[in-house]
């Protein structure tokens, strides 16, 4: 990726890149490393572990403010469906960041949910770039438009409705808890990692899910639970 390419993505999200570095760290992917091993940068997994965290923290304050009269559960939901994988994937996929994210060659091939996965990580280091690039207030602007606007689609389609969310209703209306979700295991080569996720119920482990990331691993040990429950 050029310094012209970078500056195009700037112009796209309107937010200057004032320390270029953290943008080229935040759009390398792992696999880019083992075949440029020079590459000065680094990859985008710090980046993507703050860039959730800020993520989750501004859709949370917007969703507080905006909703006075919903239970905390049902902002959880609305918060899920806003921040999952797939649909940080979709937003990535209409900016046209893909052209942007620096992969080895065989990332470059895959479809799917890997692809998707890869996407959707590079939004949340994104978004940790601009945070460790302007504050919090820069990064509330690039989450208002880049995510919140899918907000009015999600409550017009309901499609808040995932397994998570599901499971997250029945089981604090019957149990007065939040299911947890925890990595029971990872494996695979770091670029192309599998992890199996259980689900709690307090200390009780209910099910475990697999996934090639940890959010698809959440869900499908949440759809197993819910087959478990019902």
């Amino acid at each position: 990726m050029s310094d012209i390419e970078l500056q195009a993505l700037e112009k796209a999200i309107g937010v200057p890149f004032r320390n270029v570095d953290l943008y080229y760290a935040a759009l390398t992917h792992r696999s880019y490393l083992n075949e440029e091993p020079s590459w000065p940068h680094g990859h985008n997994e710090r980046l993507e572990y703050l860039g959730d965290a800020v993520l989750e923290l501004v859709v949370s304050e917007v969703l507080y403010n905006k909703f006075p009269d919903l239970p905390e559960g049902k902002l959880t939901v609305l918060r899920a469906a806003l921040v999952n994988y797939q649909m940080l994937a979709r937003v990535a996929e209409e900016m046209d960041l893909n052209k942007f994210i620096l992969m080895s060659r065989g990332e470059n091939r895959d479809v799917g949910k890997a692809r998707e996965v890869i996407l959707a990580n590079a939004m949340e280091a994104l978004i940790g770039a601009i945070y460790m690039d302007h504050g919090l207030v820069q990064s509330r602007k690039f989450v208002d438009r880049f995510i919140m606007g899918r907000l009015e689609e999600i409550l017009k389609t309901k499609s808040y409705k995932d397994a998570k969310s599901e499971l997250q209703e029945i089981v604090q209306e019957r149990k007065k808890i939040t299911p947890s979700y925890k990595v029971v295991e990872e494996s695979g080569p770091a670029h192309k990692r599998t992890f199996r996720i259980g689900v709690y119920f307090g200390e009780e482990l209910i099910a475990e899910g697999e996934g090639s990331s940890k959010q698809e691993g959440e869900i499908d040990a949440a759809r197993k639970a819910l087959e478990k429950i019902k």
